[in-house]
């Protein structure tokens, strides 16, 4: 059975004042899913002390162990300060620094050997949503981000619409089980059954209170990535809350 994950990214968004939140979200948290917050770094030693009943991950880690990467934070590093998970190949990545297709393995490989797991998304924008490519861009991204050897506890896959991140535009949910189905199906074909159907799928893209039970209903949609609505208890909590009633999946 695949264990719901509602997972927060909380982007450049936080301070210490912000922590205050995540004793309301650990309460929604005593439920059947899992909930992972990514903070800034600079948060994360201090959110597992604040809250530790709660999973911590980073936002980005580098492909080396160390070295001289000013500004950079490998994988290890976030795995010393206490981060189980990190997201890789966001779409904010991919646009704002150039990230490709092969950076996210590498990226992901890191986080494999530092004992992380990987949150890799992939997702189409508009433009080749409109041009009807959208599964041959989520193909690719797929072959090209994700190593060989995945398993389902090292490897979380992340659908996120590029068109709908922030924009309060959400796919219909026939377009969001087309594009789930297809990633499930991608995963068996390469991995295997037992990887493919055990390997969780969030979906990512203006999710909120008022539509979060209608899209944990789709099948193959095993919980969400959720932007700015996880900044906050009251958002993010009724989010969790939808999460824990939602249908399992085996």
């Amino acid at each position: 059975m695949r264990r719901k994950l509602a997972a927060g990214n909380w982007k450049m968004n936080g301070t210490k004042a912000s922590l205050a939140e995540l004793s309301a979200m650990a309460a929604a948290a005593d439920g059947t899913a899992e909930v992972l917050i990514c903070p800034p770094a600079t948060l994360i030693a201090l959110g597992v002390d604040t809250a530790p009943d709660i999973a911590f991950g980073g936002q980005d880690c580098h492909t080396a162990p160390s070295g001289a990467h000013t500004g950079d934070l490998s994988a290890a590093q976030l795995a010393d300060a206490g981060a189980s998970y990190v997201i890789l190949g966001h779409s904010e990545r991919r646009a704002d620094h150039g990230e490709t297709d092969t950076q996210v393995r590498d990226k992901t490989r890191a986080a494999w050997e530092a004992g992380l797991t990987a949150v890799v998304c992939v997702g189409e924008t508009l433009d080749q949503r409109e041009h009807a490519n959208t599964l041959d861009i989520i193909g690719g991204q797929l072959a090209g981000s994700i190593p060989d050897g995945a398993t389902a506890h090292r490897l979380v896959v992340a659908y996120e619409p590029v068109w709908a991140i922030g924009t309060g535009k959400v796919p219909t949910m026939d377009q969001i089980s087309e594009v789930h189905g297809f990633i499930r199906a991608r995963l068996e074909r390469r991995f295997g059954a037992g990887v493919g159907r055990s390997t969780r799928i969030l979906y990512g893209g203006s999710v909120k209170p008022s539509n979060a039970v209608e899209i944990f209903a789709v099948p193959n949609v095993d919980g969400a990535l959720v932007g700015g609505a996880s900044l906050k208890a009251t958002d993010f909590g009724p989010i969790i809350e939808a999460l824990n009633k939602a249908p399992s999946e085996a």
